[in-house]
Parts: structure tokens; sequence; C-alpha cells
């Protein structure tokens, strides 16, 4: 047998019908992984350069209103905490100017928009991931199905022969094993990449909260203020 015929390509073309429509649906599903991996990769890096912006400009000092202003002239491009502090922001100045004199119903009510904000943001961040942690877990099966199936193939044929040899036994098997290779590469960078942004995800998500509760803070304590 010559070597050409052990190439790669040769290897994938020369599999069974069954064998090649596994890998080309693991394929499909690798570049769809690495689209999302790209894609989730620049979203998140924007959403923590966007949160980090916003508390350095919520902590230099400036006034709550004049950054409600703000955020209020770009309300379709608010997300992550610039949307949170909105939304909770929003809530507080309607309870308050509404002549509610219950402190503790204001902020409860303030707080619980800021919580169905940080839920729509965070489903957004999560947009995807699921899809890698799919591909991760059953990509290495897919590829052990073709695996299997192209071993087994190989021996039904091998069978009719009488004199079976290595140069006869190696091709089919090795056609059958890429298929097992290809799930690997679908499955590793999916796993790696939904381990790593669900990390990132929940950190995002602890700061937002952080931000939460001190942001109730400073506008409980301007109640308390007012109250006096």
């Amino acid at each position: 047998m010559q070597p050409a015929e052990m190439s790669f390509t040769n290897l994938i073309f020369e599999a069974s019908p069954l064998v090649q429509i596994v890998m080309l649906i693991l394929l499909s599903m690798s570049i769809a992984s690495w689209a999302i991996i790209v894609q989730r990769t620049k979203v998140l890096k924007e959403a923590r350069s966007i949160s980090e912006q916003f508390e350095e400009r919520f902590w230099s000092g400036i006034d709550l209103n004049r950054l409600y202003q703000e955020c209020a002239n770009r309300r379709d491009e608010l997300s992550g905490l610039e949307q949170i502090f909105y939304s909770g922001f929003k809530e507080f100045a309607r309870l308050h100017n509404s002549g509610l004199k219950n402190q503790e119903m204001i902020m409860d009510g303030t707080y619980r928009a800021m919580r169905v904000s940080l839920s729509r943001e965070i489903d957004e961040l999560e947009t995807h991931l699921p899809v890698l942690a799919t591909i991760g877990s059953i990509s290495p099966y897919i590829g052990l199905f073709g695996t299997v199936w192209g071993i087994m193939h190989a021996f039904i044929a091998l069978s009719a022969v009488k004199n079976a040899s290595l140069a006869m036994v190696a091709p089919p098997i090795a056609e059958a094993l890429i298929a097992t290779a290809m799930g690997l590469f679908a499955a590793i960078p999916a796993v790696v990449a939904y381990n790593r942004f669900s990390t990132k995800v929940e950190r995002l998500d602890n700061a937002y909260v952080n931000f939460m509760d001190e942001f109730s803070t400073i506008l409980n304590r301007q109640l308390g203020n007012k109250g006096e």
C-alpha cells in the first residue's frame, strides 16, 4: 500500500458514507463552536470594560440625577451596570415622586427593578453558552459512534477475505478513528471556552450584585436624610 493512500484526506474520502456524515456533523459543530467562542469573547470583554468605566464614573462623585439623565439620553445603548443603574434610579424616582412615604417599600421596589435588569443582563451574557456545553458533551460520543460503526463495517468487509493482512486492516480502522479525533477536536475547545466564559459571567454577576447593594445603600441613606 502506498503512503499516499494513508493520507488524512484519502482516509476521509474513502470512509463509509455514515462515517463521512458523522465527520461532517462534527466539523459543523466545531465551526459553530469557534464562531460562538469568538463572539462571546468580544461580548464579555466589552461588558467588563463598560462595567469598569461606569463604576469609575459612578464613584467619581458625579451627581446621581445628572448621571441618570446621561443614561436616559442614550437609553437604547445601555447595557450592564448602566442598565441596572438606570432601571433602579428610574423606579426610585417614580416611587419617591408618587408621594409614597414608606421608605422600605420604596427601596424594595427599587431593588426589584434592578433585580429584573440584572436577570436580563446575565441572560444576555449567557447567550449561546448552553450550545458550547452541548457541543462539549456530545461531540466525543458522536465521534465514538462513527468510530464504532466504521470499525464494525471494516471487520464485516474483511470477514469475506480469507487472507487479511495489516495493509488491508489498517486503512479502514484509521478512517474510523478519525471520527473520534474530530469529536475530541470539537469538544475540547468548547469545554474550555464554556468553563472560561462561565467564570467570567459569574464574576460580572457578582460585580453587578455588589453594585446593586452599594447603590441601594446610597439611595436608602438619601431617603433617611430627607426624612429627618
